[in-house]
């Protein structure tokens, strides 16, 4: 069960990154108001904190959160953008995933 408990911190993680960059997009581009800052600045404390509670080196927590990120980045275009990802986008995704599962599950002796 580490596995699963890893997978769904990073796409917490990443969920909260995307949220806390979205709010200030929202009044910087389409003219929303300044207040949406402050959930924003929660969200990337959060955010913060959550990278905080991975059990393995930083470096390595990073590198594979990269992966998780494009996945939940493409999954936020279609959800929230209203734009269906393209075969290309999805293989990207896949791409990435696999490299994060590289990453994080490999087996290590320390």
């Amino acid at each position: 069960m580490p596995e699963l408990k890893t997978i769904s911190l990073f796409l917490v993680t990443a969920l909260t990154e995307i949220i806390g960059c979205y709010l200030p997009y929202l009044w910087l581009r389409e003219g929303k108001t300044i207040w949406l800052l402050v959930p924003a600045a929660v969200s990337l404390a959060t955010f913060v904190w959550l990278l905080s509670l991975h059990p393995t080196a930083t470096g390595r927590v990073y590198a594979a959160y990269g992966g998780v990120y494009i996945f939940m980045a493409i999954c936020w275009l279609w959800a929230v953008d209203g734009v269906r990802p393209t075969s290309w986008d999805l293989v990207g995704s896949a791409v990435a995933l696999l490299g994060m599962a590289i990453i994080i599950f490999a087996p290590r002796s320390t």
